[in-house]
């Protein structure tokens, strides 16, 4: 799996929230930082940079812990298109094919999205693509080998009631494969937490 898989909990810790919702996570019993001087409780308030840096961390991990360097790369990208910064940061998010294995429930976890994806197991309309990055666009098709479909992960992640499936997707459970409709809105995103892209674009606007 990604680096991520034993730690990926660590995150929620410090973060202070259970990032992807799961039930899982132990945040849910000990919502202490991690580590020897993790006093639960212990939470200072933040300065205006401290929020927006919360915030821009909030995001990037919930992506799967992408690196700072990729995910200023896609803020950079979202600042040159017109219209609102924060919104199409969060569409481009949304728009990388990682992400949408995710959203279309075919694995549990961002970090299993993006192994499934590096390992050849995704299609995009008929044709492989291993980029965990990829753009998808609109009416893209996205659907999985015929012989990945029998893997067990998948089988029980499709069907888990843990999380829905979003508006701006639509998937066929019985054939697992679905389509990425339209680009989504802020509000449309089914995030467990509250996040605010627009501290992150103050933040990368300093």
């Amino acid at each position: 799996m990604t680096k991520r898989l034993k730690a990926k909990y660590k995150v929620d810790r410090r973060l202070g929230c259970n990032l992807w919702g799961r039930p899982k996570s132990p945040f849910n019993k000990r919502n202490s930082r991690p580590g020897q001087h993790g006093i639960q409780g212990q939470r200072k308030k933040l300065s205006d940079y401290g929020s927006q840096l919360f915030a821009k961390q909030k995001l990037r991990c919930y992506y799967g812990d992408l690196t700072e360097k990729q995910f200023r790369n896609i803020y950079n990208k979202a600042s040159n298109i017109r219209g609102d910064t924060s919104q199409i940061l969060i569409e481009l998010l949304e728009r990388r094919l990682d992400s949408i294995v995710y959203r279309m429930k075919f694995v549990p976890t961002i970090f299993a999205a993006r192994q499934l994806v590096n390992h050849g197991h995704v299609k995009v309309n008929g044709k492989r693509v291993n980029i965990p990055s990829y753009t998808v666009k609109d009416g893209d098709e996205i659907s999985l080998k015929d012989q990945s479909k029998e893997i067990n992960i998948i089988q029980e992640s499709v069907v888990s009631q843990e999380r829905e499936i979003p508006e701006y997707l639509e998937l066929d459970i019985k054939e697992l494969k679905g389509r990425f409709l339209r680009a989504p809105l802020i509000h449309d995103v089914p995030y467990p937490v509250t996040m605010e892209p627009n501290l992150v674009i103050e933040y990368y606007s300093r």
